[in-house]
């Protein structure tokens, strides 16, 4: 994914060079420390089309470093294993061709070990060459370099969604790790902010990181609007599913109707019925479901026919953004080891809550460009613009997503089908 960067405050070059490179062997050894709970027979396991095995990832992220930063500013660079090329390219047609996505799970060579292997490899090599580093090359550098950081990050957040799924595939429904979040006894009441009606500027400012699909910065006119200060519950959602939500046509998208006959769809995403009571399969195992979290794990046929029911609408990714900008980046993230999202607090300030963290917050917004968005020249570039089509955007990380990756501006996007990750619900109207 391509970044747009201004520079803010006045900084030394070598004074960046020192803290990215920190931050790059903070990343690349958290992604190691997700690894810990596993045994190699867990990181070669695909459940799905979309899942991708946990050894790949460890993979690729590597191959990212060692295609675009060693490959490109490292003369006479050799690389580690040529095959690699092939085996961990995801999606960089213009770098060669990549292995086939669902056929990720097949893949028993290179070994687990052999993986990691590859990464010290490529770690020493990235240290050597950020020591080495000609000033006049510097810059360009640190920017594929700070790209690299933040796509370990994504793949950090995909790797747990991935693992929960592939668990949760197995008959045991094992847990994989982290502190269980506390339940509290009731959900924090709804209530609606209200925003005036205006012309609002939307997109990335130009200071610090930032992915080239958010901006350029522009301007909207909205419609007055309120918002909701929580997420939808559990329990909320519950209602909806009690009040046959999912056996009522009128509620639902067309696509979303047909999915929900073709798969005999009735509840969300890992909710398991034992008999009287619902229960959640989570990181930790299967629970019993807690009305007071919020709902996750839905996709936007979901999201959008739990709206029609409750008489509002999903929030349009503009809406979003106004109000996530005048709030602190502050949640339920990977940090905090839960793992899982967590019951809204009582409120202080504005009373708007986790607007960050916690779940991916659907919106109604078409994944596109901003006006007079172009895309980057060259492989880096297509990890954007080409994806513009049949996506919906999602907004605010998630409690598996670093509190460092993610911005106000921050355009998440999936199809509308996609569950797999932790997606949830703010109302609007």
């Amino acid at each position: 994914m391509a970044a747009t960067r201004t520079q803010g405050p006045p900084r030394t070059r070598s004074g960046r060079a020192d803290a990215l490179f920190r931050r790059y062997r903070e990343t690349r050894r958290l992604t190691e420390q997700f690894c810990e709970p596993l045994c190699a027979e867990d990181c070669v396991v695909q459940s799905m089309p979309d899942v991708s095995p946990t050894r790949w990832h460890l993979a690729h992220t590597t191959w990212f470093f060692e295609r675009f930063v060693l490959s490109a500013f490292q003369p006479g660079y050799v690389t580690y294993d040529a095959a690699y090329e092939h085996l961990f390219n995801s999606y960089y047609n213009t770098v060669g061709t990549p292995f086939p996505r669902p056929q990720r799970g097949l893949l028993s060579r290179p070994t687990v070990a052999e993986v990691f292997e590859y990464r010290r490899a490529v770690d020493g090599r990235m240290e050597r060459l950020f020591h080495q580093a000609a000033n006049r090359r510097e810059n360009r550098l640190l920017d594929v370099v700070e790209i690299g950081v933040h796509h370990e990050q994504q793949h950090q957040e995909l790797m747990l969604t991935d693992i929960k799924h592939i668990f949760s595939c197995n008959p045991l429904l094992p847990a994989y790790h982290g502190t269980e979040p506390v339940a509290p006894a009731k959900a924090v009441p709804l209530i609606w902010h209200a925003v005036p009606e205006g012309v609002y500027e939307i997109g990335h400012r130009g200071r610090g990181f930032a992915y080239d699909n958010e901006g350029p910065r522009h301007r909207v006119f909205l419609e007055p609007f309120r918002i909701a200060n929580r997420l939808v519950t559990n329990g909320e959602f519950r209602q909806f599913v009690e009040d046959d939500g999912y056996g009522r046509p009128e509620l639902w998208l067309s696509l979303g109707w047909n999915r929900v006959q073709e798969l005999d769809i009735s509840a969300p995403f890992y909710w398991v019925r034992r008999g009287s009571r619902w229960h959640e399969y989570t990181l930790h195992g299967l629970e019993p479901l807690c009305d007071a979290r919020p709902v996750c794990h839905v996709n936007y046929f979901e999201a959008d026919a739990y709206a029609r029911w409750a008489g509002h609408r999903l929030p349009t990714e503009f809406e979003w953004e106004i109000v996530a900008g005048e709030q602190p980046i502050a949640g339920n993230f990977v940090e905090q080891a839960r793992l899982h999202p967590v019951a809204a607090e009582s409120a202080t300030g504005s009373g708007i809550m986790q607007l960050y963290g916690d779940t991916w917050e659907w919106t109604s917004s078409s994944y596109a460009p901003y006006p007079r968005y172009r895309p980057p020249a060259g492989a880096i570039g297509e990890y954007n613009g080409k994806f513009m089509c049949n996506q919906y955007v999602l907004r605010g990380g998630s409690c598996a997503t670093s509190q460092t990756h993610v911005r106000p501006t921050y355009r998440n996007f999936f199809p509308p089908e996609a569950q797999w990750q932790f997606t949830g619900i703010r109302l609007a109207n």
